[in-house]
């Protein structure tokens, strides 16, 4: 069933009749209204819950209005009358970062063809670029759909006109961004007028430039997703080949990232990215021989404290060791144990567990070597102290099950052991407490030799699908 919504004058309104009709104070009146609205199953996700306000202390009460709606109104004065509209765009920008609500509301009130013409007007100065861009991207930002054949135009003319420009650059990168983000439509447009080449060049050019280094990769790292929902079929995979082909995308990420050595946020959005290009077996093999994989087993050895570092490490370590001999490459290179030892480390945080069973799930499948290093380097142990740390997780008890499963369908000889560590009892847990687990766990189950029911959907009895 479709989500009940209302527009933000519905709300104000009502908000407006509590205080004059039922005599409520200014925060009773706004609380009983959310209650209200929220009782009756209404999504106010994008509604300011604020009182409007008078922009002077002499106005009517008529002329009321929300603090981003007045600031607009006095940057759409500033633009008519030619008037300076840098404090303007901060005060916008300011307004914007509040929150969803706030940008939804501007962009009802038509705020982005004057946002647009003020970066517009503003292209050749990048003083002027400074104030308009964080206007645009802080009304972009969950708001893709804004975007326009102007607005992309103006994109890459900016980047053509600063590409020299690391401050610049990085402004425009977030705005690309923000509007490619859960939108294919915008994606496709912007890859297709070479906004790939300009982002893998922003990369190189400005390599010593952490801000445009994060900004760019995870630009690019966007052009991959397939997360426009409005779409049947996007084309994540077809840019991921691009971006590495004809733009030496792998070379230029692996670059980059040795050039931040010690900068755990760029590493780890390197690494993200890194894992979302690694689409093909030969591009796995690519990364190991540009040295991704020597720079990743360092980069884990020495940043085992940061969580957020060591989750991307082994999201990437997962995506390359979809090619067989990568995997054996992993292992030989200490991975197991640096995986193991890094679940251990951050047994507490679900998203290291998950990646990390992944990481060994992918390993072990279909290489009983890798499953004997594995278990003897304590990852059976380490799996299921995940799912017992995690029940209520279902991507960490997913992975682990289709770990455990992978670890004994060729090596039969681990399955007590395993079994003797109380495997059974949690993937039976993990069966009760997670749909998404049912064929994973049953699939453990089976190859571990225990009990368990394999349901048949259908048996093409009693009848056919026609009648």
């Amino acid at each position: 069933m479709a989500t009940r919504r209302i527009t933000q004058e519905t709300f104000d309104a009502v908000v407006r009749e509590n205080i004059e009709d039922f005599e409520m104070d200014a925060g009773d009146a706004l609380k009983e209204a959310i209650e209200q609205f929220e009782s009756q199953g209404v999504d106010i996700s994008n509604i300011v819950k604020e009182i409007p306000t008078a922009a002077s202390s002499g106005e009517k009460s008529d002329d009321q209005a929300h603090k981003i709606l007045q600031v607009l109104e006095l940057l759409r004065t500033s633009v008519a009358t030619k008037t300076p509209v840098e404090d303007n765009l901060r005060s916008f920008s300011e307004q914007c970062s509040l929150g969803f609500a706030q940008r939804h509301l501007a962009a009802q009130k038509d705020a982005y063809p004057t946002i647009l013409s003020c970066c517009q007007v503003a292209l050749e100065d990048k003083n002027a670029l400074s104030s308009a861009l964080p206007a645009l991207s802080a009304l972009t930002d969950g708001q893709p759909d804004l975007l326009d054949a102007q607005g992309q135009d103006f994109l890459l003319n900016a980047l053509h006109t600063h590409q020299d420009d690391p401050m610049v650059s990085g402004l425009v990168v977030r705005v690309v961004r923000h509007c490619c983000l859960k939108h294919e439509q915008n994606r496709q447009d912007l890859v297709k007028a070479g906004m790939l080449s300009v982002l893998t060049r922003a990369i190189t050019q400005h390599k010593t430039h952490p801000d445009v280094v994060k900004e760019a990769s995870a630009a690019l790292r966007v052009m991959t997703f397939d997360d426009d929902v409005r779409v049947p079929f996007g084309h994540a995979h077809d840019h991921a080949k691009m971006i590495v082909l004809e733009h030496s995308g792998l070379k230029v990420i692996i670059d980059a990232a040795k050039a931040h050595p010690q900068n755990t946020s760029v590493l780890s959005e390197l690494c993200s990215t890194l894992s979302r290009l690694a689409v093909r077996n030969e591009f796995c093999q690519d990364i190991v021989d540009l040295g991704g994989l020597n720079f990743m087993m360092s980069l884990l050895a020495d940043s085992l404290e940061c969580q957020e570092l060591v989750k991307q490490v082994l999201s990437a370590l997962r995506a390359i060791a979809g090619n067989d001999d990568v995997k054996d490459a992993i292992v030989n290179a200490g991975g197991v144990d640096l995986i193991v030892l890094a679940m251990n480390r951050h047994m507490a945080n679900a998203h290291v567990c998950e990646q990390g069973c992944a990481a060994l799930s992918v390993l072990a499948l279909r290489k009983p070597n890798n499953c004997k290093v594995i278990m003897e380097n304590g990852g059976a142990q380490a799996v299921l102290q995940a799912m017992k740390t995690h029940p209520g997780e279902a991507g960490v008890q997913k992975q682990s099950c289709m770990l455990l499963r992978n670890l004994v369908s060729r090596t039969r000889d681990f399955s007590q052991p395993i079994l003797e560590m109380g495997a059974e009892a949690l993937i039976g847990q993990a069966l009760v407490a997670h749909r998404d687990c049912v064929d994973e766990g049953k699939a453990a189950l089976r190859d571990l030799g225990c009990q368990v029911e394999l349901r048949q959907l259908w048996t093409g009895k009693k009848g056919g699908l026609i009648h």
